[in-house]
């Protein structure tokens, strides 16, 4: 079995710019609440924001050298996402690598480790997902695979599924279903805007929501 897998299939330009428009936090509603990776993998600064496709890499824990091995293969608009063992305790991305994946087009990296060079980073205003900040560097020895399914934040990943995140986390959009994902969440905002609407006008929240038939169907009573 090859360990490095060079080209994947990749969803359409046209769909993956309709779908940016979206956050993470109404992907994951439209498509069943699912696809959140752990809470634990945030941005390593706030404002961060990256939508991709993903290309997937799976290291050794400790050892970086798949990761560096994909920023070079890696095309413009990619996401790396990185299985490093689900091991906070390493760092290793930082300044180095961040700026190979500017230099690439690569928008963002998504990972279960730690990464280093927090502030140099920020300031390169490279957009990085993970368990947060660690200064341990990682060696260079161990083979891994590239562009094979992963499983990373207890969420599988497979090459060309789309990834969204920001502040609020990391969501993974099947490359098969991000049409109707992105219909069904277009239809969601323009429901809640409409609301937002009606509340600003001065309507009240339980019958906009609808909660206040179900807390009357449930027998909930007031004093």
């Amino acid at each position: 079995m090859a360990h490095v897998i060079r080209n994947f299939e990749r969803p359409a330009a046209e769909l993956v710019e309709r779908i940016k428009q979206f956050p993470p936090s109404t992907l994951h509603e439209a498509q069943g609440r699912s696809g959140a990776l752990t809470s634990r993998i945030k941005p390593i600064y706030p404002g961060m924001r990256a939508c991709g496709p993903a290309f997937t890499v799976s290291c050794h824990p400790g050892d970086n050298m798949m990761l560096i091995t994909a920023i070079s293969l890696a095309s413009p608009g990619d996401i790396l996402v990185v299985s490093a063992g689900d091991h906070p305790e390493q760092g290793g991305f930082g300044e180095v690598l961040s700026t190979a994946c500017m230099a690439k087009g690569i928008v963002g990296l998504v990972t279960d480790a730690g990464v280093r060079d927090g502030p140099a980073i920020h300031a390169r205003g490279f957009n990085v997902f993970c368990y947060g900040l660690c200064m341990k560097g990682t060696v260079k020895e161990t083979l891994g695979f590239i562009n094979h399914p992963i499983v990373i934040g207890g969420v599988a990943v497979r090459p060309g599924d789309i990834v969204s995140a920001d502040d609020d986390g990391v969501v993974v959009v099947p490359w098969e279903t991000i049409a109707d994902v992105t219909a069904k969440s277009r239809a969601r905002e323009d429901k809640e805007a409409e609301v937002m609407k009606a509340l600003e006008a001065g309507g009240d929240i339980l019958e906009l929501s609808g909660i206040g038939k179900v807390l009357q169907a449930k027998g909930c009573a007031f004093a």
